[in-house]
Parts: C-alpha cells; sequence; structure tokens
C-alpha cells in the first residue's frame, strides 16, 4: 500500500528528486487522491519504475503462524477504508510462494496451493463485487467457516460495515439470520470471541502513534531525498522548502521533537476513540512536505520541483511552513474538512488557542526588552518559518498602524500569520520551558498530564503523581455533590434526597478514600485493551462492590477544568452527562452496599437507634466535612 520511486538522475532536465516528488505528492489530500486504491500504487510500481517503502505489516506474522498451524477455517483481514486489509493480503501471497505478477493480474479472488494441499482462495476486497456478485465467494467462505469444508483456507479482506452488510443481504435471500453476522458484529463493536473456525485479524486496532512515527520516517527518511544534495534549487544560499520540511519532519534538527509531538496529538485523538488508519497518516506526512497556501504558486496546495524556483523568486517560502501543514492550514478548509486526520487535529485549536505570555512573545517580543531574549531564542532563530522578513514587515504594520486599520481588518494577513506563529511554537517549544506551556496552547491543556499518567501505569515503576490523583478527586466532588469542595483525599457519592434531577447534593449517601486503603476506595489503573486508565472505585472489600469508569483524554479535561474552578457545564455537556450517569452507578452501588451493612446488623441483634443522615458542609478553604444528623421516629 505504501510505495516511493526511484527515478532516474535529473530525467529531462527536471531536478533529480522530481519524479519521487510527483509521486509522493499523489498520496496528499487531492481531489482524486488515486493512491486510495492498493492496486493503483501496483500499478505504478510498473509504470513509473517505482521503489516501494517499506513500513511494517503488524499482523502479519501472526497471519503466517495461523496458516502454518492448519488450524481448520479460514481468516478475515477486516478494518476501515485505509487500515491497509488487501496490503496485508498481498503480503501473505507473498509469504505464502504467490507470484505478484499474478496477484497484480485482472481479478479479485486469486488461489494458491498450499504446501499442506490445502486451497488458499485469496478475496481481495469484498467491496469491489457488486450486489449479487459476493454471494459466491461468501458461500466459499460459508463453506469453509459453516460448513466443516477443510479443503480450502479463504482469506477475506473487507470494511467492517461492508462485510456485516453483504452477510445480512445473503441472509435475506437465503431466508435466514445469516448466523455469522451478530457473532463478527460484536467481535468488531465489544472485542467479543470470533466465530469458531474463523480467525479475525482487526486492523483497526493496530493505529498508534508508533504507525505515524513510523510513517514519517518512511517517507521523509527515504534514500530518494539523497538526490535533493544535487539539485540547484538546494544549493547557493537557497532554501527548497521541500527538502527543508522533510529534514525538520525527520528530526535533524530537533531529535524528532516534531514527529513525537504530533505523535502526542494523534494518540490523545485515539484515546478519544478516534481511528486513523495508515491511509491518511500517509497524506498528512505528504501534506507536511509538500504543502503550500498559496494556490497561485502550487496547484492544489501542494508543491512539485517544478514549483519551488517561482516560490524562491517570489520570496514566499514561509508559507510552505511545516507547522501549518500539520493541521491542513494550507488546505481550503472543505477539502481539510474532508479528511479525518486533519479534522481530528483540527479539533486541538492549535493556533487559535494561547495564552496572554505566547501572545506577548510573538507580538511585542521584538521591541520589548523584557521579552528579547526569548524572542530571540524562541522566534528569531528560525529564520525561515519564524521571524522571516515577512511576518517582521507585517508585525511593524499591525504595531505602527492605526487602530481603525485594525478593527476593519487591515491586519487580517498579520492574524493568519499570527495562528501559523502559535502553531510553530507548539512544536519548537523547549520541553519543560518556563513561562510557557504547549499544551495551553491547545483545547487540552491537561493532556500532558493525561500521556504522564499512562506511562505511569504502563511501566508501574511509581505511584500516580499526586496532582493528577488530587485532580481527579477534586473534580469529582465537585460533579458529584455540586459543590466547590476542594477535597483530594475522599470521595463524597452525594444526592438530594428526593429531588433525583438537582445537580446540587448536600446529603451524603457515602463516602470513601481516594486513594486505595485496606480494600476500599478509588484506585487508577489501566485497561489493556483500549490503552486508556480507567477509575475503579470499590465501596466495600470485592470486586462485586466495584464500579467503574473510563477515563478517555476529554473526561479527565473535564474533570481537571472543574477541579480549578470551571463550570462543569461550560466545557463538555456530553461529559457531564457521563460524569452523572456514573454517580447514579454509584448511588446504587452504595445503598446495596449499606442494605447489605443492615442485614448484617440484624444478624448479631443492632438495636435500632434511628436514621441518620449526613449532611456536607463547606468550611472555610473548601474543605467539605460531613455533619450526621439522626432522625428517630416519634415515640
Amino acid at each position: 500500500m505504501i510505495d516511493a520511486s526511484q527515478q532516474e538522475q535529473g530525467e529531462g532536465g527536471a531536478p533529480p528528486t522530481s519524479v519521487w516528488v510527483r509521486f509522493l505528492r499523489s498520496y496528499g489530500p487531492t481531489p482524486q487522491n488515486l493512491t486510495m486504491f492498493d492496486e493503483y500504487v501496483s500499478g505504478a510500481l510498473r509504470r513509473a519504475n517505482v521503489q516501494p517503502i517499506s513500513l511494517s505489516t503488524p499482523l502479519l506474522e501472526d497471519m503466517i503462524k495461523h496458516v502454518e498451524s492448519r488450524t481448520p477455517g479460514s481468516m478475515l483481514i477486516a478494518g476501515t477504508a485505509g487500515d491497509g486489509k488487501t496490503y496485508h493480503c498481498r503480503a501473505l501471497w507473498t509469504r505464502l510462494g504467490g507470484d505478484l505478477k499474478t496477484w497484480g493480474a485482472k481479478g479479485n479472488v486469486k488461489e494458491l496451493r498450499l504446501a499442506d494441499g490445502r486451497l488458499a482462495v485469496f478475496i481481495k476486497d469484498l467491496s469491489e463485487f457488486n450486489g449479487h456478485e459476493s454471494d459466491q465467494p461468501l458461500q466459499r467462505f460459508e463453506k469453509s467457516v459453516l460448513g466443516g469444508d477443510d479443503s480450502e483456507v479463504v482469506i477475506l479482506a473487507a470494511n467492517h460495515g461492508q462485510v456485516l452488510d453483504r452477510l445480512r443481504d445473503l441472509g435475506k435471500r437465503q431466508g435466514v439470520r445469516h448466523p455469522l453476522r451478530t457473532p463478527l458484529q460484536e467481535c468488531f463493536l465489544q472485542a467479543g470471541a470470533a466465530p469458531d473456525r474463523l480467525a479475525v485479524f482487526d486492523l483497526s486496532h493496530t493505529t498508534t502513534r508508533k504507525t505515524f512515527e513510523e510513517v514519517a520516517k518512511a517517507v521523509s527518511g527515504h534514500a530518494q531525498w539523497d538526490n535533493c544534495s544535487r539539485c540547484g534549487l538546494n544549493s547557493g544560499g537557497k532554501v527548497c522548502p521541500i527538502d527543508e520540511n522533510r529534514r525538520r519532519l525527520l528530526g535533524e534538527a530537533n531529535g524528532g521533537q516534531l514527529a513525537g509531538r504530533l505523535g502526542d496529538l494523534i494518540e490523545i485523538a485515539r484515546l478519544n476513540g478516534l481511528h486513523l488508519p495508515v491511509r491518511d497518516l500517509l497524506a498528512l506526512c505528504s501534506n507536511m512536505v509538500l504543502g503550500y497556501s498559496d494556490a497561485k504558486y502550487a496547484k492544489e496546495n501542494l508543491m512539485t520541483c517544478a514549483d519551488v524556483a517561482k516560490i524562491q523568486e517570489a520570496g514566499y517560502v514561509s508559507k510552505a511552513s511545516i507547522y501549518a501543514n500539520a493541521f491542513g492550514a494550507n488546505l481550503p478548509k472543505r477539502r481539510a474538512a474532508d479528511r479525518p486526520v486533519f479534522k481530528a487535529l483540527a479539533g486541538f485549536g492549535v493556533g487559535e488557542e494561547t495564552t496572554n505570555g505566547a501572545d506577548g512573545l510573538l507580538v511585542y517580543g521584538k521591541d520589548d526588552s523584557r521579552l528579547q531574549t526569548d524572542f530571540l531564542r524562541l522566534v528569531a532563530s528560525d529564520t525561515i518559518y519564524g521571524a522571516t522578513p515577512n511576518y517582521l514587515a507585517a508585525q511593524d504594520d499591525y504595531l505602527e498602524g492605526h487602530e481603525g486599520a485594525r478593527i476593519d481588518g487591515g491586519a487580517a494577513e498579520f492574524m493568519e500569520m499570527l495562528e501559523d506563529q502559535r502553531r510553530r511554537l507548539y512544536f519548537t517549544l523547549p520541553k519543560d520551558e518556563l513561562g510557557y506551556s504547549r499544551w495551553d496552547m491547545t483545547v487540552f491543556r491537561y493532556a500532558g498530564d493525561y500521556l504522564g499518567l499512562i506511562d505511569t501505569l504502563v511501566k508501574k515503576t511509581a505511584q500516580v503523581n499526586e496532582v493528577v490523583r488530587g485532580r481527579i478527586a477534586r473534580g469529582l466532588n465537585r460533579v458529584l455533590t455540586g459543590l466547590l469542595l476542594e477535597n483530594a483525599d475522599r470521595i463524597f457519592i452525594a444526592s438530594s434526597g428526593g429531588f433525583t434531577q438537582s445537580r446540587v447534593s448536600v446529603l451524603c449517601d457515602y463516602d470513601t478514600s481516594a486513594r486505595r486503603q485496606a480494600g476500599t476506595g478509588m484506585a487508577i489503573r489501566l485497561n489493556a485493551m483500549t490503552g486508556r486508565p480507567f477509575l475503579e472505585v470499590l465501596l466495600a472489600p470485592g470486586t462485586a462492590n466495584a464500579v467503574i469508569f473510563d477515563l478517555t483524554p476529554i473526561r479527565y479535561e473535564f474533570l481537571a477544568r472543574v477541579a480549578e474552578g470551571a463550570l462543569p457545564a461550560s466545557f463538555s455537556n456530553e461529559c457531564l452527562e457521563d460524569l452523572l450517569a456514573f454517580k447514579a452507578k454509584l448511588l446504587r452501588k452504595a445503598e446495596t452496599v449499606r442494605r447489605d451493612a443492615v442485614a448484617d446488623d440484624d444478624e448479631v441483634g443492632g438495636e435500632d437507634s434511628g436514621m441518620t443522615l449526613n449532611f456536607i458542609d463547606i468550611e472555610p478553604g473548601g474543605r467539605g466535612m460531613t455533619r450526621p444528623v439522626t432522625v428517630r421516629a416519634p415515640a
């Protein structure tokens, strides 16, 4: 699925890397985007003498082991569009001894006799069949999985929805509900067990930040870039934006910080439930290297080598900023929104979100004696995408222009440049830079703490940071009670008596420790399947008394902001509803635990001393305390 080019040097007088650049461009976010199809790439190998980029096939070895184990039944290679299903299918074909020419020949079904005598039937892409055309290959699939036929092993590549829809339609034509449809649906959506005699390899669970870092290195580190050193566009003091961008993506000057920080964003998006297939990561890396914000100089906002000379002559190299390209800011808004990867990255608000410190540095740092040192170090040091002549000129116009020019839009150009500078700062700020925080320049201000929490839980080498645990506890208390509590050591599970819909709850039904002690309290654990932390609140010893809350990045952000004083509904109504549902589960569990405790007291002959209600009082400083009030029936 992922290939690059190996061209003749200086063919036709063109720059020596031009064929490779044109090929890489075809992976970018263009309207055609022919590289959506593995077959296009296979054809490009023949037509352009291209050399494939080597990306890992994460599930291939498991597939090989499954086939070689002679386990009865067949195999489903599933995923979403762009996950590399056909690529894995092709890799499996060649590893089992299949010929690439045969694979590339016309036809969507390929057969290969295995060493053990079975016939391997490869269905390259189920979506290539129209309507009833898929019945015959699916019936071979059925015969192997449901009919107990061990003479064939069918290897089917299909999108999740596609295979479920085709099985549903086939079942209707057979007059039954297809027996594979429900178990496959549970397998895809709920990580359930695969049907008997069917091995399911789901590629939608394999994409992580490591996948992005691998794609970025494969694109920016391809051997063909070596020819750039002989190119006239990259000599004599000239800056080729294509070569500059690929060097920055490769990490030659920043030790991989750019790719690492973009990987952070991709990981946060994944942990929020968004899947970005390999195809989108390729489009992202292609756009980062070749993107250009002015279609006048680069068709479809993606550069070729032929565009670079015009851009250099016009003096607009800065419009190729890799930091803006990473968010699709070089693309028309509609085209960027059509791509899940750019839509996901735009959701972080990098470039739009800012701080007074960051904007003070970018706007006034050149002239403010208190900021000049930081400005020289963090902005002016980058003469290509930082303090460029165009930026400094626009900055002067903005600062020296009259007020009416600013209000009437005269500074619009500088505002756009300022957004690009904020994006650049997100990627280039040194780690632990005093006075500036890259996460404060996003909508996920506490994402760094969240990723640090995961790292702690994975390594198991240290206790959860007390600041993080305290934020979670305070945020929970404020949502569960509706009060501005500062408690970080205990969690109050409160209600409002008969007014169940009230957001303010002063009647404490139960309280427990914010850390696990003597078999009760809150623990923060890691879900090995999702890679996300979750809260486990035990109200009494025993797993039956636990209530679980999946801690996604946005839910952690919500709790952290509430803990720091934000109103719950001001950030996310969806998160608030999730927390209130968690509260309802805690209240039900508290009722069960309380009822069991009363039953135990009755067994030992406890006296009826009336009902004790615990009200939450707030002491000076915001600390909540329970005040018991005993209610007895009249004598």
